[in-house]
């Protein structure tokens, strides 16, 4: 699938088939695997991704972090949106 120009609140992000979240013990961290490539995360990125189910929209998603982190909710949509766009663009994730 093919990046859009725009990601909704309402869209639910997933994990596209043949891709993976997988803690990386031997280097520390997380990493995102995909065909002949390694997204090494670092921990934000990390703790987005792993709210990314396939069931929670953008929105449940942000709120949910902003509870987390006592952080702006508008700040953290900005910052979810265009990474979640980025990796749209790169096929590791995509519109359920």
């Amino acid at each position: 699938m093919t990046a859009r120009p725009d990601l909704q609140e309402n869209d639910v992000v997933r994990i596209p088939r043949g891709v993976r979240l997988r803690e990386d013990k031997a280097r520390g961290g997380w990493v995102l695997l995909a065909p002949e490539r390694v997204f090494q995360l670092d921990p934000i990125a990390q703790q987005v991704l792993t709210r990314v189910d396939g069931e929670r929209d953008v929105a449940d998603i942000v709120d949910d972090l902003a509870a987390a982190f006592d952080a702006p909710r508008e700040r953290i949509l900005t910052d979810v949106r265009a990474m979640l766009l980025d990796l749209m663009s790169k096929n590791v994730l995509e519109v359920a």
